[in-house]
């Protein structure tokens, strides 16, 4: 059995380095490339969290320091003593689980002696992680397989990751780039920004933006209040808000999308197998491909189309409702008050 000492299991043959902090260095460093790791549980009462994959050789865990109270800088044995007496840190190895936890020893406690504990690690990119921090931001890159994490208030940042990502913040902005296969982000306030991603996509935030560029999948994207902006889309989108304006460029396939009351400005490149387009409030301005068999669903205070070129069927100043070019893909288009404009290019 191996014992734990403080921070760090001064049994196993791994180096440990501590350095006085002076918030660029690390307070502690303790090399894993002699261990086979995989899966990192991590968790900390208020600092951030980042893993990154790495060669074997490169592969450690990194430890900071910082004071919550406006002074970022601490002596080492000022670190130590606070360490000592308010909180629990444990680093430890075993059954190819690398487990990091930060944990303050009382419910309340003076946050002028609190301290903002954060950890990096760097290991081969073959591992799963379950991260938990209460108030920073956890980062993520260069990783493949199962990667689960939660924060209270910070960010979340996501680059070059495959497998399931399944991350939720409170309170954060959401960055995600270059992922692929089953994403699903969520925060209960921040925007979302995702590109180059592809796969079982699913985004949603309680009241910020949202922006999709160079998607390609099944893509879900919602936010209570914010607006939408998506382009180079590729696959099945449903993309809605509560409030907020719409505006899709260069969709190619399946769209559903909708929103409450901003503006809708969408261009469709390549039809899929439906375009549904809903606004209670606002005008939408609608792009489709031309000279495609479509079956037309048209309504709202008024409604437009040009050119309107081998149709059939009924119209009149607020709907228009039949096929053109003989039908085809259902095109659903419905504004409340507002007016429809479909162009065709």
């Amino acid at each position: 059995m191996k014992k734990l000492f403080f921070f760090f299991l001064a049994a196993t043959s791994t180096a440990i380095t501590v350095n006085a902090q002076d918030n660029k260095e690390p307070y502690l460093t303790q090399s894993l490339s002699s261990e086979t790791i995989k899966q990192a549980n991590v968790e900390t009462s208020g600092g951030s969290i980042a893993v990154m994959g790495s060669s074997q050789s490169e592969a450690r865990i990194e430890m900071y320091v910082n004071a919550n109270n406006g002074l970022n800088t601490l002596s080492k044995d000022e670190i130590k003593k606070r360490l000592e007496e308010d909180y629990v840190v444990k680093i430890n190895v075993a059954g190819n689980t690398l487990t990091a936890t930060a944990k303050n020893k009382r419910d309340n406690w003076d946050w002028k002696r609190s301290l903002s504990i954060s950890f990096k690690i760097y290991v081969p990119s073959n591992v799963s992680t379950d991260l938990n921090t209460s108030g920073g931001s956890i980062k993520l890159s260069d990783l493949m397989g199962t990667q689960v994490f939660r924060t209270s208030g910070g960010s979340l940042k996501v680059d070059k990751v495959s497998g399931k990502i399944d991350g939720k913040t409170s309170g954060g902005s959401i960055t995600v780039s270059n992922c692929s296969d089953n994403i699903d982000l969520a925060t209960s306030g921040g925007s979302i920004n995702a590109d180059n991603c592809k796969g079982n996509i699913e985004l949603s935030t309680s009241g910020g933006s949202v922006h999709l560029s160079a998607l390609d999948g099944t893509i879900d994207a919602s936010t209570s209040g914010g607006r939408i902006d998506a382009d180079n889309v590729k696959g099945k989108l449903s993309a809605s808000t509560s409030g907020g304006s719409v505006h899709l460029s260069n969709i190619r396939g399946t769209l559903e999308t909708s929103t409450s009351g901003g503006s809708m400005d969408i261009e469709v490149t390549e039809l899929g197998q439906y375009v549904k387009v809903s606004n209670s409030g606002g005008s939408i301005d609608i792009t489709l491909p031309a000279n495609k068999g479509i079956d037309l669903n048209l309504h709202g205070n008024r409604v437009k189309v040009n050119p309107m070129n081998n149709f059939s069927g009924d119209t009149d100043d607020n709907s228009i409702t039949g096929k053109m070019n003989g039908g085809g893909t259902e095109v659903s288009v419905h504004a409340g008050s507002g007016h429809v404009n479909v162009n065709f290019k």
